[in-house]
């Protein structure tokens, strides 16, 4: 009996000194908030316009977990197709991790990735105006970023940054991967508990 009272206190005592290493120790904060994205970018060598949204949980003020998507607003000529009146449709998103430095200064920057996938096709103009779309084939897209966040209220921030659109396994008349491929202005709006 005594050999496994002395037994029980030295496993006790070693459970009690070893401690379990974790990502994120200590008391955890959260927060999140939501909004709205504009990304200037150029598609089929013509200058184009993403609009769209992005959100997240926000984990000790330093790393988001979250998503967002992006739709193509402005029109891009397709290629390889019949009619000179035939225009691009496309989207993507997915998830979205980021790493923000120094949070609750006036300025801070932050590096994001997404990892997602999307779809494009094309519209075509007629006498009646614009029809449905045809041929929609997706593409896997990775996007990593940097932005210059500013504080502007306790609830609101903006964010000015810079990223790159890679994108793989296209198959598609209307657009090739180097061609949805390459680099946005980027402009968000973020509301939320930061």
């Amino acid at each position: 009996m005594k050999k496994l009272v002395f037994l029980l206190v030295i496993v006790f005592t070693f459970s009690a000194l070893a401690q379990e290493t974790t990502l994120i120790s200590g008391d955890i904060e959260s927060g999140g908030f939501g909004g709205p994205v504009l990304k200037i970018t150029n598609i089929n060598s013509e200058n184009a316009v993403l609009v769209g949204g992005r959100g997240g949980w926000i984990i000790n003020h330093s790393f988001v977990i979250g998503g967002g998507g992006y739709g193509l607003v402005t029109d891009v000529k397709a290629k390889a197709t019949d009619s000179i009146h035939q225009y691009i449709e496309m989207g993507y998103g997915g998830l979205e991790i980021e790493y923000i430095a120094s949070s609750n200064d006036l300025i801070h920057l932050s590096m994001e990735l997404l990892v997602g996938g999307g779809g494009v096709g094309y519209k075509y103009e007629n006498n009646d105006g614009f029809n449905a779309s045809h041929n929609m084939n997706s593409f896997f897209v990775l996007e990593p970023s940097i932005h210059a966040n500013l504080n502007i209220t306790h609830f609101f921030r903006m964010a000015a940054g810079v990223g790159y659109r890679y994108v793989s396994g296209l198959k598609s008349a209307v657009s090739t991967n180097a061609d949805l491929s390459g680099p946005s202005a980027i402009l968000t709006f973020e509301f939320g508990k930061f």
